[in-house]
């Protein structure tokens, strides 16, 4: 049975015979899902180190992703004359045809990369667009037009494409709860976010979503609206058990081992029984559970920690201790 197949199970509830892996950022020939992004605009030409085709370039202080070091739309005189990036130009989709032959029988994954809000906020400044949503919701809605256009033509260009999924990348939390009012999501982003799920599935391709924090009161949201795959980092922050009360068996999770605590500084023992209990409360009867594997080293990770995650995964018995 092949990587593909096992996942497609798990996706669909027809529990597989493993846990399908999802690697991250290295070891990733023992992964079962395989994701490519969108490449740059072949003209494109940065005019400073980190520079983005939106306008903005990253700052890292440290080992993480960083952080946007300005806001191109910050003023309000440049949002009307600004110009997206082409979600069409020769070079977004290029390298797609080959990539998926030579990972034939992985389970494809086609990243859309940071999304949504999250994107919004790099161009405004997150509290400047914090503010419009609920002051000025019609300049809300423009940079919101300029960000989904631009997701919205890469997806409609997905339709042929051979992949079998689509990966959205938007966090929504805080450590205590959604960073906006939950009526307030429901009434801009709700409707946005099915459209796109909308398009995905129509064209024979499952919904896969990625956000961090305290997320609860949207999870049923998102399930309703089209997600196949959540993929939760934090498992922690809502509890396990209640994640499988709440929502198992109606979609199917993708989660580490809680990557603020136990994926830090867990021992062995800790580490394998987090494992075991993602994988008997989120997999049940249904085995609608996907493990996440990441080196998070920037977060202070160790490389035993890295890999007892890694042997746990994989089944290596606990015994070996």
């Amino acid at each position: 049975m092949t990587s593909k197949s096992i996942v497609l199970q798990a996706i669909n509830g027809e529990k597989p015979a493993r846990v399908p892996l999802l690697y991250c950022n290295r070891d990733f020939e023992y992964s079962d899902v395989q994701t490519a992004g969108c490449g740059v605009d072949v003209g494109f030409i940065p005019s400073q180190p980190g520079m983005t085709e939106w306008g903005y370039a990253w700052m890292t202080l440290d080992g993480t992703m960083g952080q946007p070091a300005s806001h191109p739309l910050a003023d309000d005189d440049t949002i009307s004359s600004y110009i997206l990036p082409n979600p069409y130009t020769p070079g977004r989709m290029s390298h797609i045809p080959g990539w998926a032959a030579a990972n034939a029988d992985k389970f494809l994954v086609f990243g859309l990369g940071i999304t949504g809000f999250n994107q919004a906020t790099f161009l405004r400044g997150f509290e400047q667009f914090l503010t419009d949503l609920y002051t000025a919701p019609k300049i809300a809605d423009r940079v919101l037009d300029y960000v989904f256009d631009f997701e919205n033509g890469l997806i409609k260009q997905l339709k042929d494409m051979p992949i079998d999924c689509v990966k959205f990348a938007d966090d929504w939390g805080t450590q205590q709860d959604l960073i906006i009012n939950p009526a307030l999501w429901r009434k801009i982003f709700k409707p946005r976010y099915a459209a796109q799920f909308d398009r995905v599935h129509k064209s024979g391709k499952k919904v896969w979503f990625h956000t961090c924090g305290q997320v609860h009161a949207i999870l049923g949201d998102l399930i309703d609206i089209g997600v196949d795959v959540l993929e939760l980092l934090q498992p922690d922050i809502f509890g396990v058990e209640k994640l499988a009360a709440d929502f198992g068996g109606k979609v199917t999770f993708c989660c580490s081992v809680d990557h603020q605590r136990r994926a830090i500084t867990g021992t062995r023992k800790e580490i394998f029984d987090y494992v075991h209990l993602l994988k008997e409360k989120l997999g049940g009867d249904t085995g609608r559970f996907i493990g996440y594997i990441e080196d998070y080293a920037s977060l202070g990770m160790g490389e035993a920690q890295y890999q007892w995650i890694r042997e746990a995964f994989h089944g290596v018995s606990h015994s070996t201790s």
